[in-house]
């Protein structure tokens, strides 16, 4: 994971810009880009403080602490929809979107397959449709 730039760094960019010029041509002065020189300096004005956000890194997820249970909910039941889990989470509490309940499954790798015997059905006036070629000795 990439550092925080330097607080020293951050100083001095802001008392430049302070000093009246742009951030954009401070951010250019200082090679670093734009969007940080501006946001440095409004943080600045509002806050009072540069220091780098502590928000940083992994974020474990939210559905970590209910494991278990959600594990056990699709061994019961393996038809359940993302948003049958989603409901059954609220009623127990926990608020989630579906992709956090997808990105759940998704780091176990489990998923739902479809089975050929789901296949919709067809047309009763509708045959077999037309042979394959693999089937005849004679094929190219």
């Amino acid at each position: 994971m990439a550092r925080p730039y330097s607080q020293d760094l951050r100083i001095r960019l802001v008392r430049i810009v302070e000093n009246g010029r742009s951030a954009r041509g401070t951010a250019k002065l200082f090679s670093v880009s734009p969007s940080s020189a501006i946001k440095w300096a409004q943080r600045w004005r509002r806050e009072g403080s540069i220091a780098a956000s502590k928000t940083r890194g992994h974020r474990r997820s939210l559905l970590e602490p209910h494991a278990e249970w959600i594990l056990q909910l699709i061994v019961e039941r393996t038809d359940l929809t993302l948003e049958e889990i989603r409901a059954a989470l609220k009623r127990r509490g926990v608020s989630a979107s579906i992709g956090t309940v997808w990105n759940f499954f998704d780091r176990r790798n489990i998923s739902y397959k479809k089975k050929p015997a789901r296949i919709r059905a067809r047309p009763p006036r509708r045959g077999r449709g037309p042979r394959r070629l693999e089937r005849y000795s004679g094929a190219a």
